[in-house]
């Protein structure tokens, strides 16, 4: 039996993945086994960065070297061996793709099966060919609309958006698309030259003479005399005067359009893009296809109508086509029966996940990462494999407790199919469920690393090392914290988006509000969408947040409008801010340091130093994205690229400089014995202890500290961040701003990829913002945080169409009474009082 227990376990030795701190242990396979710690305690390390990176490595080994070029390649782990270790799929954390042709369809591969459907199952008006699967899909030439290419929607240029003040004259740049440098100034020299008036009010100007100048595509060349007057230039023109040069005219909407395609300058295209507004395409209505393929349908429906629809409402129209019909059948009723049964199968998985208030439709980019990742799960439960480990990412992200148990019945299919599931979680009734738990820690960063257990969950109750143990086992008793006193309200009226129809809902001002629901209510789009973008409009301000950009165009979404007003107390708020989970910057030189100014403070010490005053260098010495002080070889970077022929390029440390980034004259210069490379390279717990005596950089540090990310390196690539960790950075960036009061924040699930002891220290932060007189609002699953607001307003009861209501809104207490809310069983729950 010994022997047998032995031969059923990964055994892993020596791995030293980042902070791992060579460790060794044995893993069951065939079991749910959860990896838990403190943020950044090394628990990916060891799932992703170790065993996974490893059966991946070994799996490639068996391809061809040419084919390996196709796989997105881990590093080759750093561990002395690991025995017994199947081949892996790694479910993990990550946004969708920038891609709007992306969606849930083509994810779940529902896509391809629906157009089989309608390819070879569908109802073709009297004399119409049949139509191959991709005439059914907007992504290829035989299907997408031949009007708008397969995007749904066109991009119009018209006088409003061109001229948005018509009381201007063209002198006063009322033709606001032209640019505004010397080009635009060329245009009204040309248009002076042609004898139009351009100084009366645009709106005065003669109708065919305002439609020539905004839409012909003529483009005269002219002389044109820059200075003169109107007179004094139609008086050299007559004269024939030389010219101080030949201007050729561009219409106002070709220019837009030209240089909106062709232009290779971003910003050049954003500004013209603000010029521009979607409409859906005239000839396909919106729908993406040709007519030949609109026109086939099934059940009563085209396929675009038919991907638009919720899953959940998907499910039952499959169901009565999915039965087998009394024989004999014909070939079209076997080829529907069999398809609409591969197709409710999946279905089912997704509902079962809680996600049948998606569409087929839906685009990726739209998807949070958690919603990503159950429906890849949802994916791999069909494919059937058996004998691989699921490395999943923190599957309950995003997910309310009353879809939790769901998820833990999808594992467990997964599991009895013959794999092991390996699971890095947070999520307390998650490792609850386990059947092995590795805890690592005990602290983050240099901290952790260490196996502090691994073994069966009921023996990790006696580790008094352990932080989750005492989450797991402890007797903390929770309550309900007093509630703060609104100081008065925000009211929205008729809010509509997505599911949201015509909603009324006051928002209190100066306390912390939490906004609850299961996964799909509609919570998102009340908070992130309409109070984000009702707010910002009120305030004059821009707000990225709750723009969906495409990019085929402008940042627009003509499908789903934005619909609502702010009835009352927006004279309370003076600023908003929202603190998302999009990447702080999209590329490795944008790091922690740099974005909260950090940075800034660090490099001026080094210039105060007295080696730098003799030198003369300046603060920007010290920057490496500054040619006088960084490596020239590797230009600040750190690594060099290294091109292989068959295999995907690897990054080194550069040669030059060995990784530091800078060059040998800048790095002899040092404050504390540390030069600016090393500091860079500490976590920012070392450099709490390293700066204590520098008041303004220690407030800065410890600031990111207490918002639980003590473990990162200063310099750690933006790009090496979670959404979680991206979102906490700018939470702590707005800390360290004198808070003024009066100030919106909205963060939605701030929790995310948090151990509950970081939980904590999160809630901390959130409540120094309230009582410096601001007012925050929360999206959010967590019950430590739900329980620990002053007001709740839960959104639902369902989700999709069966959501998008205020179910509650008032004081914390007051849903515990509530028999409506899905969240209310689950906080009585916690609070001990079910």
């Amino acid at each position: 039996m010994a022997a047998q227990e032995k031969d059923n376990m990964i055994r892993v030795r020596g791995a030293r993945e980042h902070n791992l701190k060579d460790i060794s242990l044995d893993i069951p396979r065939d079991q749910l086994v959860v990896f838990t710690g403190v943020s950044g305690s090394g628990k990916s390390s060891l799932a992703f960065g170790t065993l996974y990176a490893e059966a991946q490595r070994r799996y490639l080994e068996s391809v061809s070297p040419y084919a390996r070029r196709l796989f997105n390649q881990m590093s080759v782990p750093k561990v002395d061996s690991i025995d017994g270790l199947p081949p892996a799929v790694a479910l993990q954390q990550q946004r969708g793709g920038a891609s709007t042709r992306s969606s849930v369809g083509s994810v779940t591969t529902l896509s391809n099966l629906l157009r089989m459907l309608y390819s070879r199952a569908g109802d073709y008006p009297k004399g119409q060919g049949i139509i191959y699967a991709e005439g059914f899909s907007a992504n290829t030439p035989q299907g997408a609309c031949p009007e708008c290419h397969g995007l749904g929607s066109v991009f119009e240029v018209n006088e409003k958006t061109m001229v948005p003040d018509d009381s201007l004259t063209i002198r006063q740049r009322a033709v606001a698309s032209w640019p505004l440098a010397w080009q635009g100034q060329n245009q009204r020299d040309i248009l002076v030259s042609m004898g139009f008036d351009v100084d009366i009010p645009w709106r005065d100007l003669p109708k065919k003479d305002r439609e020539w100048i905004l839409f012909t595509t003529e483009t005269p060349t002219v002389p044109v005399y820059p200075g003169l007057s109107p007179e004094e230039t139609a008086k050299a023109i007559k004269n024939k005067r030389t010219p101080d040069y030949m201007g050729t005219f561009i219409g106002a909407k070709p220019y837009v359009l030209k240089t909106f395609s062709s232009s290779q300058s971003e910003l050049m295209k954003k500004r013209v893009s603000q010029y521009m507004i979607s409409a859906p395409c005239p000839l396909c209505k919106g729908k993406r296809l040709r007519k030949e393929s609109l026109s086939v349908n099934f059940d009563g429906k085209d396929i675009t109508t038919l991907s638009r629809l919720p899953l959940s409402t998907l499910s039952p129209i499959f169901k009565k086509h999915a039965v087998p019909g009394k024989s004999p059948q014909s070939e079209k009723q076997i080829v529907s029966q069999r398809i609409c049964a591969d197709i409710l199968s999946r279905i089912e998985v997704m509902l079962e996940l809680g996600l049948g208030y998606l569409s087929l439709e839906r685009t990726t980019p739209s998807l949070s990462p958690g919603e990503l990742q159950r429906l890849r799960l949802a994916t791999q439960v069909h494919s059937n494999l058996f004998g691989v480990i699921y490395v999943l990412d923190e599957p309950s992200a995003g997910l309310h407790p009353a879809d939790t148990a769901a998820l833990l019945g999808i594992l467990d299919k997964l599991k009895d199919a013959g794999n092991s599931i390996f699971v890095v979680e947070h999520e307390i009734e998650i490792i609850k469920q386990a059947d092995w738990i590795v805890d690592v820690g005990p602290g983050a960063g240099e901290n952790g690393g260490h196996i502090l257990y691994s073994g069966l969950p009921a023996g990790l109750k006696d580790d008094k090392s352990s932080v989750t143990a005492s989450f797991l086992f402890g007797n903390k008793s929770h309550h309900i914290q007093p509630s703060r006193t609104p100081t008065g309200q925000l009211s929205i009226s008729e809010a509509t988006l997505h599911n949201l129809n015509q909603v009324n809902i006051d928002f209190p001002v100066g306390v912390m509000t939490c906004v609850t629901g299961i996964s799909g209510s509609g919570k998102s789009s009340l908070v992130s969408r309409i109070l984000a973008g009702l707010i910002a409009e009120g305030l004059g301000q821009q707000v990225e947040a709750q723009k969906e950009t495409f990019p085929e165009g402008p940042e627009v979404d003509p499908a789903v409008p934005l619909k609502g007003r702010i009835s009352g107390g927006l004279s309370q708020i003076t600023r908003l801010v929202v603190v998302d989970q999009r990447p702080i910057g999209r590329t490795p030189r944008s790091n922690l340091a740099t974005y909260t100014g950090l940075f800034d403070l660090v490099r001026k010490r080094f210039a105060e130093t007295p080696l730098a005053r003799k030198r003369k260098y300046d603060a920007g010495r010290f920057s490496f994205n500054v040619a006088k002080g960084r490596c020239s070889n590797c230009t600040g970077e750190g690594f060099v690229m290294v091109e292989l022929l068959f295999l995907p390029s690897v990054y080194t440390p550069c040669p030059v400089c060995n990784g530091s980034r800078y060059n040998p004259a800048t790095l002899e210069v040092t404050y504390k014995e540390k030069n600016i490379s090393q500091i860079l390279d500490m976590t920012v717990e070392e450099a709490c202890d390293f700066f204590d005596e520098d008041p303004p950089i220690y407030r800065a540090l410890d600031i990111v500290r207490e918002v639980g990310l003590g473990y990162l390196r200063l310099g750690q690539a933006a790009t090496e961040l979670s959404g979680g960790e991206a979102q906490r950075i700018k939470l702590a960036t707005e800390l360290q701003k004198s808070q003024k009061g009066s100030s919106l924040y909205i963060l939605d699930e701030p929790t995310t990829g948090l151990h509950p002891s970081d939980v904590e220290r999160l809630q901390l932060q959130l409540n120094r913002l309230v009582d410096a007189g601001n007012t925050v609002v929360v999206v959010e699953h967590d019950m430590q945080v739900i329980s620990q607001s002053d007001w709740i307003i839960d959104i639902g009861p369902g989700a999709g169409d069966q959501g998008g209501k205020i179910v509650y809104s008032g004081r914390t207490d007051g849903l515990l009474r509530c028999r409506e809310s899905r969240t209310a069983p689950f906080l009585a729950a916690y609070l001990g009082k079910d």
